[in-house]
């Protein structure tokens, strides 16, 4: 049973009144923070006897346990799609892969030569992107070879790194200024959008893909149109830069993460501010959504993580449990749990307890604000007068450290996978077993997991095998390997001018760009000349 935990503010709610979510106010609680006792408290006969407060199972966020593998801060955070698993990436510059179905397990990849900013599972979750300090973009095949291909193109730090709805095409955002989309297929630059003065610090696609937002150190969000690569609409922060975007699960607002320690949520259909958040003490510096679009949840630099009710426009959670500040948050697919990361090196694993709602009874009570209209259109963009909310009601303090969280449970053993150019044949262990007995990636039926043995691969092996076993077999299977080097070879060779090529097109991109500016500047400088003499 857990034990007490510290609160503040008002008193939980029963799971019928979060049924009611948005209809009414959090519990009752008198100015002095005071709650009322629990029903059948017992009396004294001297002055009523406060109930001591009672934990709230069924309702609160729990910490499951923390993981800790990493040695620097952790950057990003990203589920799989059952939820079986989640990749991590930190300043460490690795890549971890912890299992947490049956026998808690830890993978770690190498790759990246400097700090990893972000890291995110394709929709079908085949397929890893990272993005480093280092100017690469990386797509990983996650399993026991470590595969890897790396997408040059910018020419400084990416920041960010998100896949389209098909998982076809990855976005990414960078210091350089620009925003690049690749191809997962082929593995090469598509097209770079460029309109933003100062470092870009994340973009992501719309649900449907047809949209990305981006935000950047210039104190602008914009929205750009991927099919004419135009930027069709912007929004402007004066209070501070946006250092985090994402979209709603709709695609019909955003939200964005400021510097100035203020969550806020746009309608992208009418370019309208739809609720200010100032709930912080400290910049923000990512959020993610609910499935159900009705929450929201923020990390911080002031160390906390805050659960946002947007259908009451107030704040519901605030939780504790990282040594510092608070860098990645993100929900599984579900929305069952979800995790955080900061620059304590932990990795936070929580189940969303209050999130158990009929949410079919919330949709019936708050049908104008939570029906899920189509996609928006570009032509529907237009820009409206904003305004602003006020402050809201104090948050449940939910601290983990008074919670009996899975304390006795190690954390798991983390094993280093070597890249794929290390590994040309099975290694054997001490038992006799090759690196096939090892954990790798499985897909099958929709899920996706670490599985021992490799079975397809020692399937393939043992059917090689027996075909090589005549000597005519073996002789046409070394001709075929001898070609498949050959091309591989050839392959390699073309793929390393290919990235050559995308670097030198990059380079001269932003030279041509700080030309412009420069000549911009050279005519700005000679009209005045030219102004000063007519007057003169």
């Amino acid at each position: 049973m857990r034990a007490a935990r510290a609160r503040s503010g008002p008193a939980p709610r029963s799971a019928a009144a979060h049924g009611r979510m948005g209809s009414r106010a959090l519990g009752a609680a008198d100015e002095s923070g005071a709650r009322p006792a629990a029903p059948g408290a017992r009396r004294s006969r001297g002055p009523l006897l406060p109930a001591p407060p009672m934990a709230s199972p069924l309702e609160d966020p729990v910490l499951i346990r923390p993981f800790r593998g990493h040695t620097a801060a952790v950057t990003g955070v990203a589920f799989n799609r059952n939820a079986a698993g989640l990749v991590t990436c930190s300043v460490d510059r690795f890549l971890i892969f912890w299992k947490l179905k049956r026998q808690c397990r830890a993978y770690r990849f190498a790759g990246h030569a400097e700090a990893v900013t972000s890291v995110e599972f394709s929709p079908d979750g085949q397929v890893l992107a990272s993005s480093s300090h280092d100017h690469t973009v990386r797509l990983w095949i996650p399993c026991i070879h470590g595969e890897s291909s790396v997408l040059k193109g910018h020419t400084a730090s990416v920041r960010s790194v998100s896949f389209s709805h098909d998982g076809y095409s990855v976005v990414s955002a960078s210091n350089d200024k620009s925003i690049k989309i690749w191809s997962v297929c082929y593995q090469r630059l598509l097209f770079t959008l460029f309109q933003h003065t100062g470092w870009v610090r994340c973009a992501k696609f719309s649900p449907d893909g047809r949209i990305i937002v981006s935000c950047g150190e210039d104190k602008y969000i914009n929205i750009w149109d991927t099919r004419n690569k135009n930027c069709v609409n912007s929004f402007s922060d004066d209070e501070g830069f946006a250092t985090f975007v994402n979209f709603n699960p709709s695609g019909t607002c955003i939200a964005s993460a400021g510097s100035n320690n203020t969550v806020k949520l746009w309608d992208i259909r009418t370019n309208k501010l739809l609720q200010n958040f100032k709930v912080h003490r400290a910049g923000v510096n990512s959020v993610s959504f609910h499935p159900s679009g009705n929450n929201l949840i923020t990390a911080s630099t002031d160390g906390t993580l805050k659960i946002l009710d947007l259908l009451g426009e107030r704040l519901m959670y605030t939780l504790h449990g990282h040594k510092g500040p608070v860098l990645c948050v993100a929900f599984s697919k579900g929305g069952e749990k979800f995790a955080s990361g900061g620059t304590d090196a932990q990795l936070l694993l929580w189940k969303t307890n209050f999130d158990s709602l009929d949410y079919e009874e919330v949709l019936k009570h708050n049908f104008r604000r939570t029906h899920t209209d189509d996609p928006p259109h570009l032509l529907d963009i237009f820009p409206r007068s904003s305004h602003l909310h006020g402050e809201k009601r104090k948050s449940i303090q939910v601290n983990p450290t008074f919670d009996v969280t899975d304390t006795q449970t190690p954390d798991p053993t983390v094993i280093d996978i070597r890249p794929s150019s290390l590994i040309s044949t099975p290694m054997k262990t001490n038992a006799g077993k090759s690196s096939d007995d090892v954990s790798v990636f499985k897909s099958s039926g929709g899920s996706e997991e670490l599985e021992s043995p490799f079975a397809s691969l020692s399937a393939r092996r043992s059917k090689r095998k027996a075909e090589t076993e005549s000597g005519s077999a073996r002789h046409s299977v070394k001709q075929h390997r001898g070609a498949s080097c050959s091309v591989d070879r050839a392959l390699s060779h073309i793929m390393g001018q290919l990235d050559m090529l995308t670097l030198t097109i990059s380079i001269l991109e932003q030279r041509l760009t700080c030309t412009e500016d420069k000549l911009k500047e050279f005519m700005k400088d000679q009209q005045k000349m030219l102004l000063k003499g007519k007057w003169n």
